[in-house]
């Protein structure tokens, strides 16, 4: 793990804690410890981009959601959940939201945030989320595919939690120079392309606003459209 890894997707770990994984509170490298996000937990929210405690970071957040996703009311699945600030938008914008974490912590966040709105927080992976026969009309996963063993797979099991014209919201980057982590944007269309009926690229690097400072590395939004019939 790069020494220079990103402060945005991922907090610094406390000392004695295993590597730290990435993601939007979802622990997936292979050497990660769910301990991680049970401490991480009570500082999580600090970046700029998690806590969206800033007026101006909440609202950059919101009108990219608004376009992502599709008209309200719609059955949003929100991956790697963390404690709940994409969830909070999304069900503010009338959206029906399931949240999936590992952390205990961060789901009980998460139901704090979304008290009193149309949401549910289930603890679990977030590569197989523990959602049943429940089908969606978008999966929303921040900062955690590039992280999980096998993204194609990963990919193909979102893919067929989505209800027929359902759309798959992927906000990723590669970030760090010495030892780059993250996923490109070229690559992730890639594994996309075959299963999606239409794939758009955005690019976040540029808007600071939503990061709260400017940044140099990659960061972007993949969102793909999938029709009826998603091969599994």
């Amino acid at each position: 793990m790069s020494t220079e890894a990103p402060a945005d997707p991922v907090p610094q770990p406390s000392a004695g804690l295993p590597n730290p994984p990435a993601g939007q509170g979802e622990s997936a490298l292979p050497t990660a410890d769910a301990a991680y996000w049970e401490e991480a937990a009570a500082s999580f929210d600090d970046e700029p981009d998690h806590g969206l405690r800033d007026p101006a970071v909440r609202s950059a957040w919101a009108a990219r959601l608004r376009s992502w996703l599709p008209s309200a009311p719609a059955a949003v699945l929100d991956l790697g959940c963390g404690t709940g600030s994409l969830a909070l938008l999304a069900a503010e914008q009338g959206h029906r939201v399931t949240g999936v974490d590992r952390s205990p912590r961060m789901i009980a966040q998460a139901r704090g945030k979304l008290a009193g709105h149309d949401a549910a927080f289930l603890v679990g992976d977030a590569a197989e989320p523990p959602v049943g026969e429940q089908r969606f009309d978008a999966v929303l996963v921040r900062h955690v595919l590039w992280a999980l063993p096998d993204p194609s797979a990963v990919l193909r099991h979102w893919a067929g939690l989505l209800a027929p014209g359902g759309r798959l919201v992927l906000v990723e980057g590669r970030w760090g120079e010495a030892e780059p982590i993250g996923i490109p944007a070229g690559e992730l269309t890639a594994l996309v392309e075959p299963l999606a009926a239409h794939t758009h690229v955005e690019d976040l690097s540029h808007d600071p606003v939503l990061w709260g400072k400017e940044v140099t590395d990659e960061r972007y939004a993949l969102i793909a459209g999938f029709p009826p019939g998603i091969p599994t």
